[in-house]
């Protein structure tokens, strides 16, 4: 099992940025696909981006793509998401993730279900 703690939420300006965190601990984090997802209040959870293992190929939904950018350092057990150009419609709680694989598809990337820890999550908020 891996614990997973996001960090880096709060609030911005709309065309701002942000850089979340999530610090992996109790397997080896290197090993697994991981991913971003986001819940805004009344609203399903959303997949964010995702980037799988070594040499770390990575799905964005399109919502982000050009926007954000996620990243991960194997030797800090250490995901990222660079969110930059930031809208109101980003604002959300952002949860990380792990799979269980190595390897995932565009389509297991984006489905909650191939996930199994999660992160307690962190805030965005973007004012206009």
């Amino acid at each position: 099992q891996v614990q997973l703690v996001e960090s880096g939420g709060g609030t911005v300006q709309a065309g701002g940025s942000l850089r979340l965190s999530c610090a992996a601990s109790g397997r080896t984090f290197s090993r697994y696909a991981m991913g971003w997802f986001r819940q805004a209040p009344g609203e399903e959870r959303e997949f964010v981006a995702a980037i799988t293992w070594s040499p770390g190929i990575t799905y964005y939904s399109d919502s982000v793509k050009g926007r954000f950018t996620i990243s991960r350092d194997n030797a800090k057990n250490t995901l990222y998401l660079q969110m930059n150009s930031l809208k109101p419609e980003d604002a959300a709680v952002y949860y990380c993730a792990s799979t269980s694989m190595a390897y995932i598809t565009a389509a297991q990337a984006m489905a909650p279900r191939q996930y199994y820890s999660w992160g307690q999550g962190t805030q965005v908020t973007v004012s206009s």
